[in-house]
């Protein structure tokens, strides 16, 4: 019997203020470099007419199977993240998820952009704004924002349920359903900052910025929404 036993990461928390910096600075170098790519993605997409075909080919089947692979890819992605050893497999997973984030969101701005120019800009200002906000409370009260794991974990089940009732019923998810996802996304935010702070372990930075731009993502997402239910 193998009784062999590995060493446990350490959070970084347990670790010195220079070691805990430098990994809070590179999470954030690469949230911004994933964010950038996103921008740049978006911007290649419309500038050369690909986003109106792509946008067009996914607004033409059924919202499940894009939401069911993109569920697939996030969680493959997630998953490489955060338990691959090879730093090489950490950044795919990281690129993989962009690329995914940003075809999906094709339709959306497509649509946002075409009804109404310049609320693509108002919307990733709020959130800008959000993220900045709440990223500052998690850092200053340097609380333990854990216990919001399973409030998240419980809203997000329930959401998808109403994404999909809706998809296959026909109804509208409303403006309090955005303002509500608003809130979540809002939390998962304090909850990944948080885990940034004290559960992560070192070498885990790629990770720990394909959480957050998750989380920012979703809070964009459904503040553009909420801007485009108010046109």
């Amino acid at each position: 019997m193998n009784t062999q036993s590995y060493p446990q990461p350490i959070p970084v928390i347990q670790l010195d203020e220079q070691s805990r910096g430098a990994f809070v600075s590179r999470t954030y170098t690469h949230l911004f470099c994933a964010i950038s790519a996103f921008t740049l993605i978006e911007v290649f997409l419309f500038k050369t007419g690909m986003a109106e075909t792509i946008a067009r080919a996914l607004l033409g089947v059924n919202w499940l199977f894009v939401l069911g692979g993109f569920v697939l890819v996030s969680w493959l992605a997630s998953r490489a993240a955060h338990t691959a050893t090879s730093k090489g497999v950490q950044y795919a997973a990281l690129a993989g998820f962009v690329v995914a984030e940003a075809i999906i969101f094709v339709p959306l701005l497509f649509i946002a952009n075409s009804a109404a120019p310049g609320v693509i800009t108002s919307a990733a200002a709020v959130t800008f704004a959000g993220f900045v906000g709440l990223s500052l409370v998690a850092f200053y009260t340097r609380k333990d924002f854990s216990f919001l794991r399973g409030v998240l974990m419980w809203g997000g089940i329930v959401a998808l349920i109403l994404i999909v009732a809706g998809s296959v019923f026909g109804f509208q998810l409303g403006t309090y359903f955005s303002v509500a996802m608003i809130a979540l996304a809002g939390g998962a935010i304090l909850y990944d900052t948080s885990n940034i702070l004290h559960h992560y372990p070192e070498d885990r930075y790629v990770a720990a910025a394909l959480q957050l731009f998750a989380s920012v993502a979703l809070m964009f997402w459904y503040v553009l929404r909420l801007f485009l239910s108010r046109r």
